[in-house]
């Protein structure tokens, strides 16, 4: 694809995972500007990558922007949007923001080629994932510079309903922290079972990972994968037994829909 010029609303991390990627693939400086008031942020990112085009506020030169990344905390965009809106409103609009309403994105932008993407943590290291939805205005094109534009931060999977987004939110956008809490409880267990911490995390963020990239490997399913580590009246038999009679899975998708529940009471809010 021919290098566009980019807008990013907001240069914090998310944002940062995105233009950082662009520019090691070669995506030219010049050809993003980010618009951070913050003066610390914006002196990390001109330290970080020279040549790219900071803003403190929303100024005309957004006019040349072919794709415009909203990027704030959902929180900050009411008032982050009014004053870009009278420069963005022919541009290809994309959302990284949690919980806001593609509705909303075009009550403030003026534009119906909107695309919103939930993605997650990962995509700081180049290894996440994001889930998209288009409006019925974004060409097929447009789907392909959104693609282009995420690439750097990992995988991209389409839906075709915007609140099947909330669902996304759940599963992989807070997903990260549940892999987290486990490592953590991993590491508890081996501290009682006489390893060190450090010892601990080395096998928890290890075993994590391989099984992971074995489970992404493999044509089987999840549950075949597990049977196979599982020998009856084995180490593993004990373990999955307990967390069976502890209700560990049903407990987990309590939670996820905890967390769908939350994602679509943060969008009619917003």
């Amino acid at each position: 694809m021919a290098h566009q010029q980019l807008a990013f609303i907001g240069g914090g991390n998310m944002a940062g995972a995105i233009f950082g990627g662009l520019l090691r693939g070669g995506w030219p400086a010049p050809a993003i500007t980010v618009v951070e008031p913050g003066t610390e942020q914006r002196q990390r990112i001109a330290a970080a990558w020279p040549g790219v085009q900071l803003l403190e506020a929303a100024s005309r030169s957004l006019e040349a922007a072919d794709v415009v990344v909203w990027a704030v905390k959902p929180q900050s965009f009411a008032d982050a949007a009014p004053p870009c809106a009278a420069f963005v409103d022919s541009a290809l609009q994309l959302s990284v923001m949690a919980g806001i309403r593609s509705d909303a994105l075009v009550g403030a932008t003026g534009s119906q080629r909107i695309v919103r993407a939930m993605p997650n943590t990962p995509a700081l290291i180049g290894q996440g994932i994001a889930g998209l939805f288009a409006r019925p205005a974004v060409s097929a094109a447009d789907r392909a510079t959104v693609e282009a534009v995420l690439a750097p931060t990992g995988q991209v999977l389409w839906f075709e309903r915007e609140e099947q987004l909330d669902a996304v939110t759940a599963l992989s956008a807070s997903g990260p922290a549940y892999v987290f809490y486990f490592i953590e409880a991993m590491i508890d267990a081996a501290e009682q079972m006489g390893l060190t911490r450090e010892q601990g995390r080395t096998l928890a963020q290890a075993t994590f990972a391989g099984a992971a990239a074995l489970s992404a490997q493999s044509d089987e399913p999840p549950s075949v994968l597990r049977e196979r580590v599982t020998s009856k009246g084995g180490t593993t038999h004990a373990a999955l037994e307990s967390m069976r009679k502890d209700g560990v899975a049903e407990a987990l998708v309590r939670a996820l829909r905890a967390a769908e529940q939350r994602a679509r009471e943060l969008g009619r809010s917003a």
